[in-house]
């Protein structure tokens, strides 16, 4: 071969290799811009948080076992757990737990919406609203109680629930379904905060769940202090307020965050009583089935479930016969545990939620996901 023919085979074989660089690079590119475009697409538009008190791996189990129906848990594809600690100790309280969820920081046991200090420390909820995403909550607690009310007050101790019920007046939570009204018109103060609640422009429901749903910021009291037992004929509050939560706040064309608290699971486990707290476990799963199905539905939603902490060192062991096939719940305390605590994920972004993490990064991650969007 002459050295023409072998320069022109030469510079074919070069102008191949750029062609299949550059094509290599378009296609990097491409995928580059897929992906990413995938990434934001899968940004959710709402938030559902549904934080089962004093929830433990076995307690989950126990809806699998007690519950006639199958478990709405086992409808989650993405599953992690969470660490709990609060600031002051190795055994978080509901008060530092529930803190860690709205303003995503290590407080002490008993803060509400505090830091170590005592300073304010912003929640979720204050910071989505000013981009015009509503927010709500339900509990089968008082409202003022120390899950919902760290996710609009800010004060030194949980217990100071007068103090916390000012807060929700002037708070820029939209919807709330739970127990309290003691707190709003039976206070030390003699302040009818009420009348507050609706100067501020909430349709107050103090007798039943309101049958026509306005515009209107919607407050729900349907309990003196905290809601009945299941076991009192408490019925399904929970999975109808959730529903009808989700009916007011999916009008909203800028979204919505959604914290559900099944807050007797923990008390059941307080009082180490396994009928108390498998009641409460299998009301809280109806619930899960509720923002389940609107999420499936509505396909612009992340449902997460999680719990701030275990209580009662519940187990399911065998039988005083060691019968394998004879379950019997055991507790190890009547206080809370120091045991990681799963996290549940259906959605939108669910596959952030997997691994093992700190109880804040749930708070980093939901408000990441309304941020990036």
């Amino acid at each position: 071969m002459s050295s023409y023919p072998k320069t022109i085979f030469l510079l074919f074989i070069v102008s191949l290799i750029l062609v299949s660089c550059n094509c290599n690079k378009e296609k990097d590119n491409s995928f580059a811009e897929v992906e990413l475009e995938t990434i934001q697409n899968r940004k959710p538009k709402n938030i559902i948080l549904l934080i089962g008190d004093g929830m433990g791996l076995s307690q989950v189990s126990a809806s699998q076992f007690y519950n006639d129906k199958p478990s709405n848990f086992e409808r989650f594809p993405v599953i992690g757990l969470s660490k709990t600690s609060s600031s002051s100790d190795v055994i978080t309280d509901s008060a530092a737990g529930a803190t860690a969820f709205a303003s995503g920081i290590k407080t002490y046991n008993g803060a509400i919406g505090v830091t170590s200090d005592t300073l304010a420390v912003g929640t979720i909820v204050e910071q989505i609203s000013v981009n015009g995403i509503r927010t709500g909550l339900v509990s089968t607690s008082s409202i003022t109680h120390a899950t919902p009310a760290s996710f609009y007050a800010h004060v030194k101790s949980r217990r100071m629930h007068d103090e916390i019920a000012g807060f929700l007046v002037d708070s820029e939570i939209d919807f709330f379904a739970g127990g309290g009204l003691k707190y709003f018109n039976e206070r030390k103060d003699e302040k009818d905060l009420t009348l507050g609640l609706v100067e501020n422009g909430f349709v107050l429901s103090t007798e039943n769940f309101p049958k026509i749903l306005s515009d209107k910021k919607q407050a729900i009291l349907l309990s003196k202090d905290a809601m009945p037992k299941m076991q009192e004929g408490r019925g399904d509050f929970l999975p109808n307020a959730t529903q009808l939560a989700l009916e007011y706040l999916s009008k909203n064309e800028e979204g919505f965050f959604l914290m559900v608290e099944g807050s007797q699971i923990d008390w059941g486990g307080h009082d180490m009583d396994a009928d108390y707290l498998i009641s409460e476990l299998i009301d809280f799963d109806n619930t899960l089935g509720v923002a389940l199905d609107f999420a499936k539905q509505n396909g612009e939603t992340l449902v997460i479930v999680t719990a701030d902490h275990e209580t009662g060192g519940f187990t399911l062991a065998s039988d005083e016969r060691g019968d394998y096939n004879n379950i019997k719940p055991v507790f190890s305390t009547d206080g809370h545990s120091a045991t990681m605590v799963p996290v549940f994920a259906y959605g939108l972004g669910s596959e952030f939620f997997s691994g093992i993490y700190e109880n804040t990064a749930i708070y980093h991650k939901m408000l990441s996901l309304f941020q990036d969007n």
